[in-house]
Formats: structure tokens, C-alpha cells, sequence
């Protein structure tokens, strides 16, 4: 097939054209034993220079430290001095909804910061809002706050007349965990002026942490249930009654007596201021 090519075809040509006429593999006139022929001798490898390569640094490579944000945000001297200022609710609510809170406040949808009649003589500050109160950003609005809107119906009170309701930590926690001492310490300052300005004659105490919070104890709930205090906020003197979480009389239906006993408790006494 070569006889017809010209000793000027170009290679790649000619090689294209033995494949187009079906030559697509190189072999010799004669067969060649390959078990037993000679092997060629091998090529001459004439080593290569690798080009240079730089050796990184030896040791461990220095990493400049990122600016660690705090879990509790400005934390509880500034919480202090924002609450100070606040001269109204409504201050008190813009003040925190614009509160650096740390993960708390961000993990968060909403700040939680009452609900109910302002200036009432019933208070209720519970623990911290649960994934409905999050959503709907008022506090005890889920299954636990319908049962305790029943009792405090039952007993003459309605958040539409004569209550106020809050709750110790206005952001819910990761997971609906019990917020701990850095997170009660932050948000302590809101409590405590939340009081000033509601002026309320009555607080009921709704929970253990609630309770050990304002009551500055370490004694559980099951202890201080029932029991009256004293609160000194801001020179006010308030009495206060440590009660069951309704999340609690959920999971302990009998113990829903010790609550209707606690809420008229809480009408005897605001009967008597």
C-alpha cells in the first residue's frame, strides 16, 4: 500500500490512510516467537534534572487567632446600663430587642418580652419561651401556657384585665435547654427593672429557675413551692410566690392541686394589699 505514497507524503497523512485501509496495527512479514526470542537490550535512560522545588517551612504553620464572640453577647454590666436607661416598657423592649444577647439572642427568632395588661397587679415571670413562644413571640402561648391560662382563668384573673406576663430570658435557648447561670446573670438586669417599670402588686414565681433566680437560692422548687416571699426591686417591696411550671403539672397531673391551691393563695393576697 506503501508503493503508491511519495517519499515527500507526510507522515501523519500516510499513517491516517493505512488506517482508513484497515492496517490499524504494525506487524512484521514474519511471525516472531516472543516466548523465546531475545528481549532487545534496554534503552539508555538518561536521567533527568527535577526541577527545584522550595521545602516549605519546617514547624507548625502560625495561625492568627480569630476574635472570640461571646455565648452571652455584652454580657450582664452592660445589660445593667441599657436597663437603666430605659424609662418606659416600651423602652425596655426596643432596648432589648437591640441588646447584643450573644448565640442566645441569635439562635433565636424573636425576643420574647411580654404579654398580657400592662401596669396589672399579677405578674407572672417564668422560665425562658419555648419553640411556640419563639415563633409567636409572646410568652406561654404553647401547650404548657393554655393550661396555665386555665388556672389563672378559673381563678378571676385573664391576661385581657389583670395579668402580666414575662419571662426570666426573653430569647429561647438552644434545644430548649435550662438557661444556666451566664445566661440568668445577663439577663437579670431586664428582670429586675421589667419590675420597676410593671410595678405589679403580686408575683407568682412560675418554675424552679425563676424562683432560684429571684430568690438568689439554690433550694429546688419542690421546697420553695407555696411559700410566700418578699422581693426588694428597686425599693419596692413585692410579695412573691414560688409555683409549679405548668410544663411541669404536665408531666405530674397530680400535682395540678398544689397549683389551683398557689393561685388562690395569690388572690387572698392581692385581696388584702
Amino acid at each position: 500500500m506503501t508503493e503508491f505514497a511519495s517519499e515527500n507524503t507526510d507522515p501523519a497523512t500516510l499513517l491516517a490512510w493505512h488506517v482508513a485501509m484497515g492496517a490499524d496495527e504494525a506487524v512484521d512479514d514474519d511471525p516472531i516467537d516472543r516466548f523465546t526470542a531475545e528481549p532487545p537490550p534496554p534503552a539508555a535512560v538518561v536521567p533527568q534534572q527535577k526541577p527545584a522545588v522550595a521545602k516549605p517551612p519546617q514547624g507548625p504553620r502560625p495561625v492568627a487567632a480569630k476574635p472570640v464572640q461571646a455565648v452571652v453577647g455584652a454580657g450582664p454590666e452592660a445589660a445593667a446600663r441599657v436597663a437603666a436607661e430605659a424609662q418606659t416598657l416600651a423602652d425596655l423592649k426596643t432596648a432589648m430587642e437591640a441588646f447584643d444577647g450573644g448565640l442566645l439572642k441569635r439562635s433565636a427568632k424573636n425576643t420574647v418580652f411580654a404579654d398580657g395588661t400592662e401596669g396589672a397587679p399579677l405578674m407572672v415571670i417564668g422560665e425562658a419561651p419555648g419553640a411556640d413562644e419563639d415563633q409567636q413571640g409572646k410568652p406561654f402561648v404553647g401547650v404548657s401556657g393554655q393550661l396555665l391560662d386555665r388556672i389563672l382563668n378559673a381563678a378571676g384573673f385573664a391576661r385581657e384585665e389583670n395579668v402580666y406576663i414575662t419571662n426570666m430570658v426573653p430569647w429561647r435557648p438552644l434545644g430548649n435547654a435550662t438557661p444556666d447561670a451566664a445566661t440568668i446573670a445577663m439577663c437579670m438586669p431586664f428582670v429586675k427593672r421589667h419590675i420597676e417599670l410593671s410595678k405589679p402588686k403580686v408575683i407568682l414565681m412560675v418554675g424552679g429557675v425563676s424562683a432560684k433566680a429571684l430568690l438568689d437560692t439554690e433550694d429546688g422548687i419542690t421546697r420553695l413551692r407555696g411559700r410566700w416571699k418578699e422581693l426588694d426591686i428597686g425599693g419596692q417591696k413585692i410579695a412573691a410566690l414560688p409555683v409549679y411550671h405548668p410544663a411541669y403539672l404536665l408531666r405530674q397531673p397530680a400535682l395540678k392541686g398544689h397549683a389551683w391551691r398557689d393561685i388562690l393563695s395569690a388572690k387572698r393576697k392581692l385581696a388584702s394589699l
